[in-house]
């Protein structure tokens, strides 16, 4: 069980080793031109740091003769105007050097001998830090547009408007005479009714007092 996880563990750091040799690229400058005053000028390494992509780890290999060449990494700003007072480490004056890229950004290389960085012996470079990632750009980006903010607008009304209705005036209570409603049995229906029955009951009443005397 233990020569198991002891191989296991060995298989895992040599692919971590592979991975990691892999990952790393070395860089010739120049390819076969190597690194020297180039015929072509400046443009002869611009061109071909174009087509190459740069990530923190690779090395690149500066091929130069000892003694006819050297190699230090130098600001924008010093590789720009071949200025060499302030440089970004030693000088390397031993070929072939190389150099680790160790961060990722842009990198300016340039030989501090005689006017050989004016005729074109410079480089620069973008690293980016993880592959197929995208080198940081050195620019400052740009300000915010300013905007203004502007009230919004009032939309027109489409709804027909109502003309105002008037309030109604406050109601006057006028009293109502009280309509008189004659009981049921004086109503015109019921007159008539109850003389027919009072003529009937008086005229068997007279019927009754001329039988008895009869």
């Amino acid at each position: 069980m233990v020569r198991l996880m002891s191989m296991a563990v060995i298989g895992v750091v040599m692919a971590a080793m592979l991975h990691y040799s892999a990952a790393q690229t070395a860089h010739v400058v120049g390819d076969t031109t190597g690194w020297t005053v180039p015929t072509g000028g400046a443009a002869v390494y611009t061109s071909w740091a174009s087509g190459r992509q740069f990530v923190v780890g690779d090395t690149l290999v500066f091929n130069f003769l000892t003694n006819d060449h050297d190699v230090v990494e130098v600001s924008k700003e010093s590789f720009d105007a071949c200025d060499f007072s302030s440089t970004i480490g030693n000088v390397s004056t031993t070929g072939p050097a190389n150099i680790t890229i160790t961060t990722a950004g842009n990198h300016y290389y340039v030989c501090t001998i005689g006017r050989h960085c004016s005729g074109g012996q410079k480089l620069a470079i973008s690293a980016s830090a993880t592959p197929g990632a995208s080198p940081p750009s050195s620019s400052t980006a740009p300000p915010p547009p300013t905007t203004t903010n502007t009230p919004p607008s009032t939309p027109s009304p489409t709804a027909e408007v109502c003309p105002p209705t008037e309030a109604p005036g406050p109601k006057t209570n006028t009293p109502t005479s009280p309509t008189a409603t004659p009981p049921s049995g004086l109503q015109g229906g019921d007159n008539s009714s109850s003389s027919t029955v009072f003529a009937s009951v008086f005229v068997s009443l007279i019927s009754l007092v001329v039988s008895f005397f009869l």
